[in-house]
């Protein structure tokens, strides 16, 4: 079932349908705020029903004995109706709470799901809005609409039975009108969809503006980028406002709109309703008494096109937060699939292919080499030739688009992801360090890791004389990513972590490259450490590090040119490895007159 023309195509039933399962746990409890919802809507008629005997007894009859009962009832059922209204309120704040935080929970499991170039082709304010945002608008707008629809159903029934309690036929010419008002909305959605989609776009940017400032602040301050970033920002919000403006222009006429219909409706009863005062067929308390049920009827809608848009962006966050779940995992377990345990043989790549899209140019063609268990793979080559994707690959943080790659003779694909990315330890050129404590940052690597574990891990590493100069050693908060560490410590700080899962195979991209030499070489002694009976691949910047790697693979442009060891590369006349050699330790060899 859909309800339909209100709001456009929205799928109302459907929605709900599918946020019952994050509903259910509280159902008790949801279940209670609604049905405190009927009393409140229903109690609007109290009011209205009363002036009808207050009125003939005192303003026509003109008796001396005043009903003093019912200005005191007026009182006490308004009194009721707040304490409800309060218990309503409090119960969906409650409920609306745990469901939000349900919904992010596995909004926050899904992203976690999501393979790398899910995130490569999105920006964090994206992230941040969809994940996060949009459940907090779609959870506050579902359990408000609940509360605001069935109060106001309520107060609705019990008002036009008021009406047709005081006059059948003022009651038809009101609910005509009422009936009149609602159809200003039939293709209001559609006109606004495309304004609220760019709002949200808008506003995911701008959360992107400030995480840019906070990482870049030094980048910012150094190139004197602040103007460049105010004009960005100011940019943003000229168009959140101009996006503000066209929601306003197209919604801003249905209050206008409502108030003039809803005045002809009253306009039409108090003149026909004289009428019927006049030939008798109704009393002044029956008009009263009609007139203002007609009037707290009729209030809500007018002020309907203020909290539309607020309607509209909830369930418009309800669909966005569905497509998510309903977005397919590209790097997922196929059935069936095996746990790898280890990796005692070989891993090979047979004839693999990569394109980061259908419709971009291939990364890599072709790529075809194997590495023994324990040996040393290294790959150097031109910038942008496809090195870091082929480590990428193993881990599954992409599918590739052709060709396979085999550990122990099985394809990767027939074992589970987990089991796959537990056997390998990555450490990148810019390593990722979560806000903590050193010893947080560490054991990630293997949460169960004993205290003898860890000494272990930052000994090999070559973090036990910069740990021991720190106040709180290992407790050290080193803030987010690390930014009160140098590069160097941040390395070490990811080599420990890799040191500490044990890992048959390691992953090591360019971990040298951004460091001074200083700092290299010590680096460099813990990757040493780490890289003791482990089947290594290595990206290597400087050639001097992968002398004495057992295969060293040339990649240009996305293929293979070269592979072979050191001194065989060496000997080929105009190799492409030898031209790198020359280039970078020409100068060095002839200082040390080596040639």
């Amino acid at each position: 079932m859909s309800i339909k023309g209100k709001f456009g195509n929205i799928d109302f039933v459907k929605n709900y349908k599918r946020m019952w399962p994050y509903i259910k746990p509280y159902s008790f409890r949801a279940l209670a705020a609604l049905l405190i919802c009927i009393p409140i809507g229903s109690l609007d008629a109290v009011i209205a029903l009363s002036l009808k005997p207050y009125m003939d007894i005192v303003m026509v009859e003109k008796s001396i004995q005043s009903p003093w009962y019912i200005p005191l009832g007026i009182v006490l059922f308004t009194c009721l109706q707040g304490f409800l209204n309060y218990m309503a309120v409090y119960l969906n704040t409650w409920v609306g709470g745990k469901i939000t935080n349900a919904l992010k929970h596995d909004l926050y499991k899904k992203l976690l799901t999501f393979e790398t170039g899910f995130f490569d082709c999105r920006n964090s304010g994206d992230i941040v809005f969809r994940f996060n945002n949009d459940a907090d608008c779609a959870c506050a707008g579902l359990l408000n609409n609940l509360k605001s629809f069935t109060s106001r159903l309520f107060s609705s029934i019990s008002l036009i039975g008021v009406l047709i309690y005081n006059s059948w036929q003022l009651a038809i010419i009101a609910i005509t009108i009422l009936i009149c008002a609602f159809l200003p909305l039939a293709k209001l959605r559609e006109r606004i969809k495309d304004v609220m989609n760019k709002s949200v776009a808008a506003g995911a940017h701008i959360i992107t503006i400030f995480n840019e400032t906070f990482s870049g602040n030094k980048t910012i301050f150094a190139y004197n980028l602040e103007n460049i970033q105010m004009k960005k920002f100011d940019d943003i919000l000229n168009n959140i406002f101009n996006l503000s403006i066209k929601i306003t222009q197209r919604t801003s006429w249905l209050s206008p709109m409502m108030h003039v219909i809803v005045s002809i409706g009253i306009g039409a009863a108090i003149g026909y309703g004289s009428h019927l005062i006049i030939t008798k067929e109704i009393t002044s308390g029956n008009f009263v008494s009609f007139i203002t049920a007609l009037i707290m009827l009729y209030t809500p809608i007018k002020n309907l096109g203020n909290n539309l848009n607020q309607v509209q962006f909830s369930f418009m966050a309800i669909d966005r937060i569905f497509e998510l779940f309903d977005q397919d995992t590209l790097i997922k377990d196929n059935n069936n699939a095996a746990a790898l345990s280890d990796i005692t043989d070989y891993i090979e790549y047979n004839n693999v292919s990569f394109s980061y899209g259908e419709r971009l140019p291939q990364v890599l063609n072709n790529i075809t080499f194997k590495a023994y268990a324990g040996t040393t793979t290294a790959f150097v080559g031109n910038s942008g030739g496809g090195k870091t994707t082929i480590v990428n690959l193993l881990p599954r943080f992409y599918n590739i688009t052709g060709g396979e790659i085999i550990i122990d003779g099985k394809n990767i694909n027939q074992y589970s992801v987990k089991s796959l990315r537990e056997n390998i330890a990555v450490v990148f050129q810019d390593n990722f360090l979560f806000s903590g404590t050193i010893r947080e940052n560490i054991i990630l690597g293997n949460p169960s890791a004993t205290e003898e574990d860890i000494r272990v891990a930052v000994k090999m590493a070559c973090l036990e004389e910069f740990i021991n100069s720190l106040e709180f050693g290992l407790e050290t908060e080193i803030g987010e990513r690390g930014i009160r560490l140098s590069g160097g410590q941040k390395q070490r700080i990811a080599i420990a972590r890799a040191f500490i899962k044990n890992a048959p195979v390691i992953i090591l991209d360019e971990a040298t490259s951004a460091l001074d030499n200083k700092a290299e070489v010590i680096v460099q002694k813990a990757i040493d450490n780490l890289m003791k009976d482990k089947t290594v691949f290595v990206i290597a910047h400087r050639l001097s590090t992968i002398k004495n790697a057992d295969n060293i693979i040339v990649i240009n442009d996305g293929h293979i040119v070269e592979s072979g060891k050191h001194d065989e590369l060496l000997s080929i006349s105009n190799g492409a490895y030898k031209s790198l050699y020359n280039a970078q330790f020409r100068n060095q060899e002839e200082l040390a007159g080596v040639r």
